[in-house]
């Protein structure tokens, strides 16, 4: 069964939050505590992405993968978090635990990346857990590089560290 992508809908959230979930559990599980991944549940995940989406969809844009109909993968694009309007920021590519290394992150990087030049930015960048090396070698593979800049937030409980990355469009 090959991966199709499509634009996401409303009907689509609560699927992308447990998604998300499992997501962020396989990929954060090696380096976070497993009480920091605990919350939230996959069902309050759906919540989040269907209240953000209500008000972020004018100008963002979520792209979700599926495969043989089911929900595999999604990524979520707007605009820069710093305010340059020539920048576009990736909120988001999140797989199927089941799903990683069978190409769909790629197709959703190169989608998200097509959409972004469509959109005219010049530059994308994002942010990145820097203890998550396997998605920090993903990106790197598709052209990102480190910015120097750093910032901290919260995980559950977990505080972690982010590096933000860039790329040219």
């Amino acid at each position: 069964m090959t991966v199709s992508l499509r634009p996401a809908t409303a009907r689509d959230m609560m699927a992308v939050g447990a998604l998300h979930q499992r997501s962020r559990i396989a990929a954060y599980s090696a380096f976070l505590p497993a009480e920091a991944l605990a919350d939230p549940t996959p069902e309050a995940m759906g919540r989040y992405w269907a209240e953000r989406w209500q008000w972020e969809r004018d100008n963002h844009r979520m792209t979700v993968a599926e495969r043989g109909g089911a929900l595999v993968g999604f990524s979520y694009l707007g605009p820069d978090d710093e305010d340059d309007p020539a920048t576009g920021l990736l909120n988001a590519i999140h797989l199927d635990p089941a799903e990683q290394g069978r190409g769909t992150g790629r197709m959703l990087m190169v989608d998200t990346l097509e959409a972004m030049r469509a959109r005219g930015w010049r530059r994308a960048v994002l942010w990145v857990l820097r203890e998550n090396a396997h998605a920090r070698a993903f990106y790197e593979r598709g052209g990102w590089t480190p910015t120097g800049t750093e910032r901290d937030e919260a995980i559950g409980s977990a505080p972690t560290r982010q590096l933000r990355y860039t790329r040219p469009l």
